[in-house]
């Protein structure tokens, strides 16, 4: 609440974007190895499995943005026993619903991947490969709740060493399993378990020290429900929206065949890997909204929001740089055949930079659930994903497979355009309110 506010941001964002860039890596690991069998099945089961899988962890990370937006306004307000009863008893009523949610998964996971579009040998690995890491749900959520209690304490550098454990685990077990053992894709569905375990183990000890957990109490479950329900529902409600967009898009590339969604899964899974440091921006820039207007620095806050837009657009220049130049050896490395050739470079073109677009939705959105907004963040959120992605993807499908990414951009341009202008607005009435007051 005090300092340079690009400096705290850097600094939050830096470290979260690392401790990003090895969460994702370990998909995009799992994909890299797997690929190495040469087997299309494989790398399209994935992909398949993953599109789901997204779905699951916006759940996950909906409910750990909801506590960790809580907490960090309780310690704003520094009402510390407060965010300690609240953190604490919300982890149990949270492990409750990602199990519920990650069995109910592994039972339809057959009839969900159909309607993906998966068949044959793909939609049976794909199957195999959920019903191994489904269940496992709770853990994930618990590793990003876990990290997201340290980053509400600005323990950041702490926070970033829970999620490189997984990393670490993933980049030992995957060579040992899928290749050593010959398990295949099920030996990287057993690597992803472990992984996540590995990172609650070193969230709850990274935790120690902090007061910031205790034993939960029964009666403050529904308290702490509602309070961080209230950030956490919309969030949620926001955060899948992305990847049930995501799911019409991996539908809609079905159609034109395995290599397809193999190219479009190389660029699901380099994405975040590459854009970490912005989707760090939102989980880091929360906490310092939150805490800012727990203290009534609103100010502050604009400054925050600015600071993050400036920082992203950095981010995707770099990136659009990294991915033209190395192209070639992506398409080497992940082993690229046919129409996921074209797909990949079309990306590493000029995709890419729709991007920036997709990052300011997603800044606005943290925007709109630490100021009290979160109905803001969830109807811009589903609005890319149904009319800023269905009607576009449908278009430009009848173009082939490079129409159904052409679609995909565009709507991402309406969407976050739409957003950054809301945020704006809504950070600029309450800094006109603190002048109103002063005035008085």
């Amino acid at each position: 609440m005090q300092g340079s506010i690009m400096r705290h941001v850097c600094i939050m964002a830096g470290t979260g974007a690392v401790g990003l860039m090895a969460v994702f890596g370990v998909d995009l690991l799992n994909y890299f190895y797997i690929s190495h069998l040469n087997q299309p099945a494989l790398t399209a089961a994935i992909a398949f499995a993953t599109s789901l899988s997204y779905v699951q962890n916006s759940v996950a990370l909906g409910l750990s943005i909801g506590l960790g937006a809580a907490t960090g306004r309780l310690i704003g307000a520094r009402k510390f026993t407060k965010a300690r009863n609240q953190a604490s008893a919300f982890l149990v009523l949270m492990v409750t619903i990602t199990l519920t949610l990650g069995v109910t998964t592994a039972l339809c996971a057959h009839w969900l991947l159909s309607l993906l579009g998966a068949r044959g040998e793909a939609l049976h690995q794909a199957t195999s490969f959920l019903h191994v890491t489904s269940p496992a749900l709770p853990l994930i959520c618990l590793g990003m709740t876990l990290s997201s209690l340290l980053r509400a304490v600005g323990a950041a550098g702490r926070a970033m060493r829970v999620t490189l454990t997984g990393a670490a685990v993933t980049i030992i077990l995957d060579p040992v399993l899928i290749f050593g053992l010959h398990l295949g894709l099920e030996g990287a569905a057993v690597s992803t378990v472990l992984a996540r375990a590995a990172i609650v183990s070193s969230g709850f000890l990274n935790l120690r020290g902090y007061d910031l957990l205790a034993w939960p109490r029964r009666q403050l479950i529904m308290p702490a429900a509602q309070a961080v329900g209230r950030i956490a529902l919309p969030a949620i409600a926001t955060n899948l929206a992305t990847p049930v967009g995501g799911l019409f898009v991996t539908r809609a590339m079905a159609r034109f065949g395995l290599d397809a969604v193999s190219g479009l899964a190389v660029i699901d899974r380099m994405m975040p890997v590459a854009f970490s440091f912005v989707f760090a921006l939102t989980g880091s820039v929360g906490p310092i909204i939150s805490q800012n207007l727990g203290a009534e620095q609103h100010g502050r806050i604009k400054d925050a929001f600015l600071c993050a837009l400036m920082l992203m657009g950095l981010c995707v220049g770099v990136a659009w740089v990294f991915f033209f130049t190395m192209q070639n050896l992506i398409l080497h490395l992940f082993h690229v055949q046919g129409i996921g050739v074209m797909l990949v470079r079309m990306f590493c073109d000029w995709v890419v930079a729709s991007y920036f677009f997709v990052g300011l939705l997603f800044v606005s959105n943290t925007a709109f659930n630490n100021l009290d907004c979160p109905l803001y963040s969830t109807g811009f959120n589903w609005g890319r994903a149904t009319l800023g992605t269905i009607p576009f993807v449908m278009v430009g499908a009848h173009y082939g497979p490079a129409g159904v990414l052409t679609g995909q951009a565009l709507g991402a341009v309406m969407s976050g355009s739409l957003a950054m202008m809301a945020a704006l607005g809504v950070i600029r009435k309450l800094t006109s309110t603190d002048l109103q007051s002063s005035e008085r």
